[in-house]
């Protein structure tokens, strides 16, 4: 009853409305008939039809529609459930057709009463007793909302990262929790119709962004209060109650969030741009989530070739036996691709991982082809939507996949995508996915923030390639720290598995025509550790961070490291 509906399949038509059309017997019971069946399909036009002329020129249809729409808003209405309509009276020379309507409403419970219909000079004469069961002639809708108790957010060990009424919500860790638990606040006005309709009036305070958003219907609970009936301005007549119900409380959110390794990413970040994602690397499930970690798809850098690899030993286009020569760069489509700052670097293929070399990567762009690709890469989870929660949740907060261009180009435009850099985007989310699937023998699993099973995405564990290649790339990933880019990524707690990445988006502001332009700088690192017995996996980016991944993210990513083991 708490999903969102749209306005025109509101009404579930009832088993008994063929009856009673076909029950038919005069002019004026077969019009309430039809009226009443075409407010159960929101057929306004079909329902402005049935007017007499004079009511016809009173409202439009579009005044109809939003007549009702208005009334429904108020009464939270859910579903319509006619039955046959009674005998009729005459009142005043007006014909008047009661027709007994069941009606459920998502705050105030089902409320039971005759739509008393009237009819007069070949149609229905139209008055907004017409809008809801039990109204009189002059009383207009009006309700009283009680809100109920918001459900806490709670991280994996049971404490509260979010908790308290919606307006006044408290947070354990303070501002650290954010990031993951999102605010609550005023909705947009875009959304304002629909929360309507599910009993919030207008300035109710709801999620607005992170879990809060993506689950307000189970956390804010279910409204209740009182449906009333309100007199005509003027009469001393008190409102009457056509209907009532209880709020129910909003139901706890458990999460997979880990209070202390939530609180270290938020530190590591230390308030600059970018985000921070942990996984569990046996499970995939989050264990943190800090700044952009989801949201802001970026050139990834040469953390991407991890993907590239996979797919270069996969086309048998490259091998561990594969050995380079000691240059700067390297000729791809016709355009010079340079080594970072332009050094010379090369030897043995493992060299050249840790060593990140441009000049032996991008070549192989081309020769792993377009098709096979993409076809690694969506297998390593791009072009397709996080995988936190549910399709609804999903949904509802809208977050930007990683992607990669079906067709990615030309040779240089290959070549680009090898390094990491070009049209492929990805999110700190992605990266450590990346590092999980490597760090479970080849199979990337689901990345859920959320316990409840139902809540969970639907998606399918994917062999993205076999155990012994997940081998080969853990063990080029440890030469990365071991002795190559990654050095600043090492603990004491254990051996880091890791890959650096520098994107390069371009130059900064007032360095457009220079010779030798300064870069804005993307700093990223991807990794899981211990190697042996892999327990996290981290990825960070820091957006225009002025310096390499090496040097910025590796350092971070080992504090965060050392924080959960």
């Amino acid at each position: 009853m708490t999903r969102a509906l749209p306005l025109g399949i509101v009404a579930v038509i009832s088993l008994m409305v063929g009856a009673s059309v076909g029950a038919g017997g005069s002019p004026e019971r077969d019009a309430a008939s039809r009226y009443v069946e075409a407010w159960t399909r929101q057929d306004f036009a079909a329902m402005h039809a049935e007017l007499n002329e004079a009511s016809k020129k009173e409202i439009t249809t579009d005044g109809l529609a939003k007549a009702y729409a208005d009334a429904q808003a108020v009464a939270t209405l859910r579903t319509i459930d006619p039955g046959s309509p009674g005998g009729t009276e005459s009142r005043k020379g007006t014909t008047i057709v009661p027709v007994p309507v069941d009606v459920a409403t998502l705050a105030f419970g089902r409320a039971s009463a005759d739509l008393e219909i009237p009819y007069s000079d070949g149609g229905i004469v139209w008055d907004s007793s017409l809008l809801f069961p039990g109204l009189r002639l002059g009383e207009t809708l009006d309700n009283k909302v009680s809100l109920a108790g918001r459900g806490p957010i709670l991280a994996k060990d049971g404490s509260a990262l979010a908790s308290g009424p919606a307006d006044a919500r408290q947070h354990d860790l303070g501002d650290a929790a954010l990031d993951v638990t999102g605010e609550v606040g005023e909705a947009d006005p875009k959304d304002a119709a629909a929360l309507a309709r599910k009993g919030y009036p207008p300035g109710t305070p709801v999620g607005v962004s992170g879990l809060e958003k993506a689950f307000n219907s189970r956390l804010a609970g279910k409204p209740g209060g009182r449906l009333l009936a309100v007199p005509p301005a003027g009469r001393s007549a008190k409102p009457r109650v056509l209907a009532k119900g209880k709020p129910l409380p909003g139901v706890p959110l458990k999460t997979t969030i880990d209070p202390a390794l939530q609180q270290a990413s938020v530190d590591a970040l230390a308030g600059r741009s970018g985000g921070v994602a942990v996984l569990d690397a046996r499970t995939g499930a989050v264990r943190a989530l800090a700044g952009s970690a989801f949201s802001v798809p970026q050139p990834p850098g040469s953390t991407f070739k991890i993907v590239t690899t996979t797919a270069a030993f996969q086309t048998k286009n490259a091998s561990l036996d594969d050995s380079f020569d000691i240059t700067n760069g390297a000729n791809v489509g016709g355009r010079f691709i340079y080594n970072a700052s332009g050094e010379y670097c090369g030897g043995t293929f493992s060299e050249a991982f840790a060593e990140s070399c441009n000049a032996d990567f991008a070549p192989l762009g081309p020769k792993i082809g377009n098709d096979a690709f993409v076809r690694v890469a969506q297998r390593f989870g791009f072009n397709r939507p996080p995988t936190l929660y549910n399709e609804a949740a999903t949904k509802v907060v809208g977050a930007d996949p990683p992607s990669i261009p079906k067709d990615i180009g030309e040779d240089v435009d290959l070549g680009v995508t090898a390094i990491g850099q070009g049209q492929v985007l990805a999110t700190p989310l992605e990266m450590a996915s990346i590092s999980q699937t490597i760090a479970n023998k080849g199979l990337r699993l689901p990345t859920p923030i959320v316990r409840n099973k139902k809540l969970q995405s639907d998606a399918k564990p994917v062999r993205v390639m076999t155990p012994k290649l997940a081998k080969t790339l853990k063990d080029l990933m440890v030469e990365v720290v071991q002795s190559g880019t990654g050095t600043q990524g090492a603990i004491p707690e254990g051996q880091v598995a890791g890959k650096t990445g520098t994107a390069e988006l371009g130059p900064e502001p007032g360095q457009e025509n220079a010779e030798n332009p300064i870069q804005i700088k993307d700093a990223w690192f991807t990794a899981f550790a211990p190697s042996d017995k892999p327990k996290l996996a981290i990825a960070m980016m820091l957006i225009d961070a002025g310096a390499a991944g090496g040097d910025v993210a590796a350092p971070a990513v080992a504090g965060i490291f050392s924080a959960g083991l």
